[in-house]
C-alpha cells in the first residue's frame, strides 16, 4: 500500500482528476493549498504599489492505492498535470503501514478498495 501525495496548477486539477477517473483511481482527498517551489513567485501591482506574491495556490492530492495501482495513479497524474513550464508540480509516493475503514472494520488493501 503506497500514499500519493500530488501537489499541481489549481487549472489542472480537472484534468489530472479526469485521467485518474480513467484509470480507475476515484478515492482521492483534495485540498487548496499554497507554496513555493522553484517558481517563487511573481511581482504584481496593485493600486500602484508592487508587491510579491510568494506563496502561489496549487491543489493537493492524497490518494491511498494499493501496489498495482501505484504507476497507473503517477502516470495519470503526470500526463494530466503536464505543461512543460515551472510549477507544474511534484508527485510523493510514501509507504503507507496501515489503513483501516471505519464502516465495515475491514483492514490493509482490502480497506483501500479495488
Amino acid at each position: 500500500m503506497k500514499m500519493i501525495v500530488a501537489i499541481v496548477r489549481p487549472d489542472k486539477f480537472e484534468d489530472v482528476q479526469a485521467a485518474l477517473v480513467e484509470r480507475d483511481v476515484v478515492l482521492m482527498t483534495v485540498s487548496d493549498v499554497r507554496g513555493c517551489g522553484t517558481q517563487r513567485g511573481f511581482s504584481e501591482q496593485y493600486r500602484g504599489n508592487q508587491g510579491m506574491i510568494r506563496l502561489l495556490p496549487k491543489v493537493k492530492l492524497e490518494i491511498a492505492v494499493n501496489d498495482d495501482f501505484v504507476q497507473p495513479t503517477v502516470d495519470a497524474i503526470t500526463e494530466a498535470a503536464f505543461t512543460g513550464a515551472v510549477g507544474d508540480g511534484k508527485i510523493f509516493v510514501l509507504p503507507l503501514d496501515a489503513c483501516y475503514r471505519i464502516r465495515t472494520k475491514e483492514a490493509g488493501p482490502a480497506a483501500i478498495g479495488p
